[in-house]
């Protein structure tokens, strides 16, 4: 039996008995990254191997003053400034250089500020928990000090080279977006893999299309009502797919109101604390899916935010040169 299996036996037993527990990793006390532990030298070497470089797809968004973010909970938005510029040091001459080497070498400088989950980004176990403890019982009580977690912050992530796929649920229906407050579902996904006659394999970074991305410079028509993920729908991915991670084009990643009473983000919950499966969100697909690319080589690198519970992510997709590529190790 190997170890993800006998992992997601006990997960199973959970959802079965309607109990919502912490994830223990099956890869040992100290793990701190989950179904990461997926990629191996091995894999990460087939997905490259067979990539078409001349195609590159970026998967980010663009960062700027108004974009959408989750302000619900009084986050901060984003905001930039510049804290240099080349008349006002010239000015102010702040390096001491003087007026004549300040007006030929002109300097520009800029800052930026956010909450870390705006933008395209990856959500660390830290993000969400229960009962005071995330993926494999790391606790507030025990891990958590005033410069961030000491255990499962956004520098654990490794490098992300593995197959992905996309699932473009909007074209799979005839629609160019999903409605508001859809709830995905098993059957919405299996419909969409259907007509793109893609498998998922153990160890993908499965994303899901709802075509929201399309309301990306509207913030607030962006943010309100979004469609996501059903618990049923991410127990398939997670269980039945083995996916390594799940992201999504939307920020709410998980549709509301919450299908759990007593949680109300249970999606999140049982994706980060129960299974260990990493989420990211406002995933620009819109290209991708324009190309009708739907299995391709995926590499993405956060920032190594110590102690923080999510990073930004610059995500890249490279198509493959066949139709299909098997990742999976012998």
């Amino acid at each position: 039996m190997s170890i993800l299996f006998s992992g997601l036996i006990a997960v199973t037993l959970q959802a079965v008995s309607g109990q919502q527990l912490v994830g223990t990793s099956p890869w040992g006390e100290h793990d701190e990254i989950g179904r990461l532990n997926m990629m191996t030298p091995e894999s990460q070497a087939a997905v490259m191997a067979n990539i078409d470089a001349r195609n590159v797809y970026d998967l980010s968004v663009e960062y700027f003053v108004g974009m959408p973010s989750w302000q619900a909970a009084g986050d901060p938005h984003y905001q930039f400034w510049m804290t240099h510029t080349p008349r006002g040091a010239v000015v102010d001459n702040v390096l001491g250089m003087g007026e004549q080497i300040n007006q030929h070498v002109s300097y520009s400088g800029s800052a930026v500020s956010m909450y870390t989950h705006t933008g395209t980004h990856i959500d660390a176990f830290s993000h969400f928990g229960l009962d005071g403890e995330i993926y494999n019982h790391f606790s507030a009580d025990e891990h958590l000090g005033d410069k961030g977690w000491q255990r499962s912050g956004a520098e654990t992530i490794p490098p992300l080279v593995a197959r992905g796929v996309l699932i473009d649920l909007p074209k799979a229906k005839g629609l160019d977006m999903l409605p508001d407050n859809y709830r995905v579902t098993v059957a919405d996904i299996e419909q969409a893999l259907e007509q793109q006659q893609v498998e998922l394999q153990p160890g993908d970074v499965v994303l899901l299309r709802t075509g929201r991305m399309q309301n990306y410079e509207q913030a607030a028509q962006f943010m309100a009502n979004s469609p996501g993920l059903g618990m049923a729908a991410a127990t398939y991915l997670a269980e039945e797919g083995e996916a390594m991670i799940i992201g999504a084009d939307n920020l709410s990643f998980e549709a509301f109101p919450s299908e759990v009473k007593g949680n109300y983000v249970p999606v999140h919950t049982y994706l980060l604390t129960q299974v260990g499966v990493p989420i990211m969100e406002l995933v620009n697909l819109e290209k991708l899916a324009a190309a009708e690319v739907y299995e391709f080589a995926f590499v993405g690198g956060s920032l190594k935010l110590r102690g923080a519970d999510a990073a930004p992510l610059r995500p890249l997709a490279f198509p493959f040169k066949s139709s299909t590529t098997d990742t999976n190790e012998d």
